[in-house]
């Protein structure tokens, strides 16, 4: 956690936090927003019953203050950055005045597993990101409403429990100790899949079609086969992992970005029906010539504005910028180089 610099017992003794809403002037205010008053408790503070968002960013909160159960409108509830640990957030599990509540992102405090929310029966956005967490246990008691769920930077293991979320669009487990991708067959409305700085080895999807982003980034694959059938795909982000060969590709039609940046490949494969593709990044790897580059990426030549090739043995060729924007009639930036 990386708490605000300053003494945390410096705040105005009247605090009079921003309370925001379509009108300023309005005696009922929806929003409060109180980020970064390093505020240990909330004792110094209003809490209207009006709230429908409550803010609670960059704090130095440990315990929840029972006035934040009475609000019965509240659909946004914010501790982020704050020193919760499991005794501490445990008695939102019994707050069913606030059970219509859609979002709760509690990121960045202390927390070793998932709490209990399952009071929140509508609860659309659930963020437990930079905390110590080491099992996904408990998750099946969160709604099945869910459409965000994430759990980035902790110490999970395996991807469980995530199976009863039919509606889940976005779902972020990126660095954590994940080594296999499973479980994800009925997330069939899943659209952005972030599976960064893990230990992953082989791409498997479950069967799923509609994801439109997927992260795989810093893991141990060597291999791209697991992507044939994700035909919605429009970014893919396979970077530094071990992969020496471009295959799979060729039936992601409406892929836009791809990343293979910091691999092993030597040359460039199974994109030249890609039509769609826009932003191209092979830096880092060991493709030794341009020769054969213009049919490589023969359908998105047009299309193509961004191409990163640098430290490759291909980018010491003679008139390596020159020969990339002959090929590339429309492109914007090679490597770090921006062309107006």
């Amino acid at each position: 956690m990386d708490p605000s610099t300053g003494p945390a017992d410096q705040y105005p003794p009247d605090i009079d936090p921003k309370a925001e809403n379509e009108e300023e002037s309005s005696s009922s205010p929806t929003v409060l927003d109180l980020t970064s008053f390093q505020l240990h408790d909330l004792e110094t503070v209003e809490i209207p019953l009006s709230l429908t968002e409550l803010d609670l960013t960059a704090n130095r909160l440990s315990t929840l203050d029972p006035r934040i159960s009475q609000l019965p409108n509240l659909k946004k509830l914010s501790f982020r950055q704050n020193l919760f640990n499991d005794d501490g957030i445990q008695p939102l599990s019994t707050w069913d005045i606030i059970s219509a509540l859609e979002e709760l992102v509690l990121r960045d405090n202390q927390l070793k597993k998932i709490p209990d929310v399952s009071i929140f029966k509508q609860l659309l956005v659930f963020d437990v990101s930079f905390n110590e967490i080491s099992s996904l246990n408990g998750l099946s008691k969160v709604s099945s409403t869910l459409k965000e769920l994430y759990v980035s930077k902790n110490e999970v293991i395996k991807m469980e429990e995530i199976e009863h979320f039919p509606s889940l669009q976005i779902l972020e487990l990126g660095s954590n100790r994940i080594r296999v991708m499973e479980n994800l067959q009925n997330s069939t409305s899943l659209q952005e899949l972030w599976l960064g700085r893990n230990r992953i080895r082989a791409i498997n999807l479950c069967g799923l079609k509609c994801i439109k982003k997927l992260s795989l980034q810093s893991n141990r694959l060597t291999s791209m086969t697991g992507l044939e059938e994700c035909i919605a795909l429009e970014e893919l982000y396979l970077s530094h992992n071990g992969i020496a060969e471009m295959e799979g590709l060729s039936t992601l039609v409406n892929l836009r970005l791809l990343d293979v940046s910091a691999n092993k490949l030597t040359e460039i494969n199974d994109i030249e029906k890609l039509e769609q593709l826009e932003d191209l990044w092979l830096n880092d790897n060991q493709i030794t010539s341009l020769e054969g580059i213009e049919e490589a990426v023969a359908c998105s030549r047009e299309k193509l504005t961004t191409i990163y090739l640098e430290r490759n043995p291909c980018a010491k060729s003679p008139n390596y910028i020159a020969t990339l924007k002959q090929i590339f009639p429309n492109v914007e930036q090679i490597d770090s180089e921006l062309f107006a």
